[in-house]
């Protein structure tokens, strides 16, 4: 199945903002090989065992995201980016599950390397990555939201800026940013570990 358009994905988010209660289950299979795509991006560091797979992260955020009436998107692209950040959260969770069973308290090494230049699965590094994309919204959400698409949604840089309405360039440059900020914020939490 390839990309959904953005007219037919536009026209079944006017027609679910209207009140249409079918058109999400007629939005569902219309966007699901791209929420598919986005999922296996963000499960690719995963082990094999892993608890949530590929297709359940997609069903677990379609649930989180769209029997919410107040979820308005402006279209396929800030569909996707909202699908993407419901994702964020499914994993958030799932981490957090985890990792409360586990408290092994285990060493964080190079975290923004390990998270942001391909994560390893490791649990305690992307709720620390959590954390610090949450500091990060608190003085700029820009900045965030680039982190978001291009790290949980696995966007580029072209596509990062049709969602921001931002040129490549500007993306780039606040993504380099955005990687240094982190970089010092994760490094700074390995470093009172």
């Amino acid at each position: 199945m390839g990309h959904a358009t953005e007219d037919e994905v536009g026209l079944l988010l006017e027609q679910m903002a209207a009140g249409d209660d079918t058109a999400a289950e007629r939005l569902f299979p219309v966007v699901y090989g791209e929420l598919h795509r986005i999922a296996g991006r963000l499960m690719k560091g995963e082990r094999r065992s892993h608890t949530l797979q590929t297709t359940a992260l997609v069903h677990e955020a379609w649930l989180k995201l769209c029997p919410q009436k107040d979820v308005t998107a402006e279209g396929r692209n800030h569909f996707l980016a909202l699908a993407t950040r419901a994702m964020r959260r499914v994993l958030i969770d799932h981490a957090r599950r985890v990792t409360a069973k586990k408290r092994d308290g285990g060493e964080r090494h190079s975290l923004l390397d390990t998270v942001l230049e391909g994560w390893d699965g490791d649990m305690g590094d992307l709720l620390a990555l959590d954390e610090a994309l949450d500091r990060l919204g608190e003085e700029d959400e820009t900045l965030r939201r680039i982190v978001e698409l291009r790290f949980f949604g696995g966007l580029t840089l072209e596509e990062t800026g049709a969602v921001m309405g931002m040129t490549i360039r500007q993306v780039h440059r606040r993504w380099t940013a955005a990687r240094g900020w982190l970089r010092i914020q994760l490094e700074g939490e390995a470093d009172a570990s």
